[in-house]
């Protein structure tokens, strides 16, 4: 054995240990509205944070003094502030890079252990809908900031004449929509066209026409139960998969269905967790989120429905184009990208 070795690790599984007591931590101030409150950026007390916040200022300053020591905010004789570029991760929601919420994702991950353990043992399967309450709010939550900063500016003109068409007005499919974050974006920005959600999870459909009528696109923007190989019509202009293709049981079926929905110069826009093709090129911080995300919510989803392909979080495009070329489209690109997310181009 090598001791330094060990030590190493150690100090590795000690510093992850931390990370994870932290996500509690981070859970509870943005439900209980602590870092919303110091998102000024000015130093505050303890007692004036539980004040301002209505919660317990000895509990507040033990927890204050936690974020501290994970270098989430700074301390100056016995004062507290979240600095700005913080504040944009934890405290502001509108941010592009707003992180907070979508931290009860990983909590779902430890409500959902017993069930990932009978999964471990049987058949693998364990279905989205069986998961934790908190795992649909935070994984809304946790898309919704790169929706907003990068659909409408950076994904959809990468596209071959989408927009185009979206300002002229399309008819536009939204496959496995949840809580309707994606669809409510193109919506606002596109109000000549039409779009319709799918998704077989009714809750979500309730919550996602909820936010279509918050957004003001209820006019243009509907929501209904459907899953990826049954849904109606035969004309989309556009048909999208924001981060649920690989969490489907049969994704050639679905692509399959999506050939026959589209129009003939019609395009697929797939929007996929960042990932290389090989597990040695995502030995990384990115592939180990979705890795570790993928073996608790995207396999055993799809190891709960028909065919059960089982892609995983971290296909790659090469795994991704494959799917598509067996679907029938004869056209398949990486049309643009960003650190967490591959957004890639089928056309027939």
């Amino acid at each position: 054995m090598d001791e330094a070795k060990l030590n190493d690790f150690m100090g590795k599984l000690v510093s992850d240990m931390g990370g994870a007591a932290m996500l509690a931590s981070v859970i509870l101030g943005d439900e209980l509205g602590l870092y919303r409150a110091m998102a000024d950026s000015q130093l505050t007390t303890p007692e004036a944070l539980a004040a301002k916040t209505g919660c317990n200022p000895r509990l507040v300053r033990e927890w204050l003094n936690a974020n501290a020591a994970s270098g989430y905010m700074e301390h100056h004789d016995g004062q507290f502030r979240l600095p700005e570029e913080q504040a944009m991760a934890l405290g502001i929601e509108d941010s592009p890079v707003y992180a907070a919420g979508g931290a009860s994702v990983i909590a779902a991950l430890f409500h959902d252990k017993d069930k990932l353990v009978a999964a471990m043992r049987g058949d693998g399967a364990l279905a989205w809908g069986d998961h934790h309450p908190c795992m649909f709010g935070g994984t809304e939550r946790f898309f919704r900031p790169g929706y907003r900063t990068h659909l409408v500016a950076s994904w959809l003109p990468a596209l071959d004449g989408v927009v185009e068409k979206l300002k002229a007005g399309a008819k536009v499919a939204d496959i496995g929509c949840g809580h309707g974050a994606s669809t409510v974006v193109m919506a606002q920005a596109f109000p000549a066209s039409r779009f319709v959600g799918f998704d077989y999870h009714a809750p979500s459909i309730s919550t996602a026409t909820q936010r279509a009528q918050e957004g003001g696109v209820a006019d243009r923007a509907s929501f209904t139960l459907g899953t990826a190989k049954d849904y109606p019509d035969n004309d989309y202009d556009l048909i999208c998969y924001f981060d649920c293709l690989h969490d489907m049981g049969d994704p050639v079926g679905a692509a399959k269905h999506a050939y026959q929905a589209l129009k003939a110069d019609g395009t697929v826009l797939l929007v996929e967790p960042f990932a290389n093709d090989t597990l040695d090129e995502n030995m990384n911080p990115v592939g180990r989120l979705f890795y570790a995300a993928s073996t608790f919510i995207c396999t055993p989803n799809s190891l709960s429905q028909e065919v059960g392909l089982g892609l995983g979080a971290q296909a790659g495009e090469a795994r991704l184009r494959k799917v598509f070329t067996e679907a029938g489209f004869s056209r398949f690109r990486r049309a643009a990208e960003t650190p967490f997310n591959l957004i890639l181009e089928a056309r027939k």
